[in-house]
């Protein structure tokens, strides 16, 4: 059986993460990504590390793509992508609301003569409105949106302590936000022949995916209370062979607290004065933790813990890098490690697909692109003569290079 989006056509207009992550999703499930990248490269291009003269990140985020690098300033090259985006089922773009219209790309340029392409716009605060045109990025957006705010009031950083988190949430849940715009708006278009504009937003995303979103709103006094399943509030412990597992529930939470007592065979602290609310175990929350630390300490065997914590209903976890994951029973079965082209003769690892279909094949892991790499052969296929092509590349119209500050090659 075929990949399920097999046969669709994407031009990739994306660039560093949110977009690219977006369109690498739909390749992965099938879909031909050809990325148009501009003169200047990709700047995700230059993040490290490198193996050879690509970018891990870059890999991470491409693979698999063909790349058709020239300059839109030119009408040559204009018309070139112009006639690419006609046979376009869908268009991805994350740059400045407008940008693409300058060149004759926006949406409402597209649609006169492609109306049943989906055309999705990625952008920090949407296509219209007031904050348009500000710049996005995920640590201002996650700033913006209340994730920094919930940073700072669980890890207690104040001033120049306070960090942003290291992971680019904003860009990734926009990206995946965006392949399930894809796929609502492929069902519609097969439902009605109609493509359409989806605007994403990384703000509205980040609001969208906070699941205590809701109850910071309605403005109710939690009483001291966490939410029940609250990432902040699930602490760490310490094995005695020095692993460090977590327990997905908060000991301040009321219905948890009860929980831990039955799983540590420690009912007598219900009883206990400090614990007997949920104020009270913040305020005596080191006491608290001490005591299921002890507990903790009593367990040599990974297995015999986590039967004792299951018998609650609560889940523990053994606090991993990537690589230890990688290394895992659980990688090796499910594969979730795969290994592509490094462009020098060797590999590199990769994470695999997160899906697996009882009736599609997914494609290979695709190789990460350089510049222009299929500049050639994308021209080609659109019977481009050999000429033009070679004229194109003498006035450097059309653009390659293997690293992001390298020389372009010569025509």
């Amino acid at each position: 059986m075929g990949a399920p989006l097999e046969g669709l056509k994407v031009i990739d207009f994306t660039r560093v993460l949110a977009g690219p992550l977006c369109t690498k999703t739909l390749r992965d499930l099938g879909a031909d990504v050809t990325k148009i990248e501009p003169p200047g490269g990709d700047t995700g291009r230059g993040g490290v590390p490198h193996i050879g003269t690509m970018s891990v990140y870059y890999a991470q985020q491409n693979a698999g793509k063909r790349n058709l690098s020239l300059d839109l300033n030119w009408p040559e090259a204009r018309e070139i992508v112009i006639d690419m985006c006609r046979e376009a089922d869908i268009i991805v773009e994350n740059f400045r609301p407008g940008t693409l219209a300058r060149f004759g790309l926006g949406y409402e340029q597209v649609r006169e003569f492609n109306p049943a392409v989906i055309y999705v716009s990625m952008s920090g605060y949407g296509q219209t409105g007031p904050w348009k045109n500000r710049p996005a990025f995920a640590p201002t957006v996650q700033a913006e949106t209340g994730l920094t705010d919930i940073l700072r009031e669980h890890y207690g950083f104040d001033g120049d302590a306070l960090r942003n988190d290291a992971c680019s949430h904003a860009d990734v849940y926009t990206g995946l936000h965006g392949v399930i715009a894809v796929l609502s708006a492929l069902q519609h278009r097969h439902r009605t022949g109609e493509g359409q504009h989806v605007d994403v937003s990384m703000a509205a995303t980040m609001l969208a995916v906070n699941e205590r979103a809701g109850a910071q709103l309605s403005g109710v006094d939690t009483q001291g209370e966490p939410p029940a399943l609250s990432a902040p509030e699930s602490h760490i412990f310490q094995l005695p062979d020095g692993r460090q597992v977590t327990i997905a529930a908060s000991p301040i939470y009321s219905l948890m607290f009860i929980r831990y007592c039955s799983m540590m065979r420690r009912t007598d602290l219900l009883s206990d004065p400090r614990f007997a609310s949920a104020p009270l175990r913040r305020q005596n929350l080191d006491a608290l933790l001490a005591e299921v630390r002890a507990w903790i300490l009593t367990f040599n065997d990974l297995d015999e813990l986590q039967a004792q914590v299951s018998e609650q209903g609560l889940a523990i976890g053994v606090v991993r890098t990537t690589s230890e994951l990688a290394e895992s029973e659980w990688a090796e079965h499910w594969g979730a490690i795969v290994e592509i082209d490094d462009r020098i003769g060797g590999t590199m690892r990769m994470p695999g697909p997160p899906w697996r279909f009882s009736t599609a094949t997914l494609p290979a892991p695709g190789v990460p692109a350089f510049q222009g790499e299929h500049n050639i052969e994308l021209l080609t296929e659109r019977e481009i003569d050999p000429d033009t092509i070679q004229s194109l590349r003498k006035r450097r119209i059309l653009l390659s290079r293997k690293s992001l500050r390298g020389e372009f090659d010569e025509a």
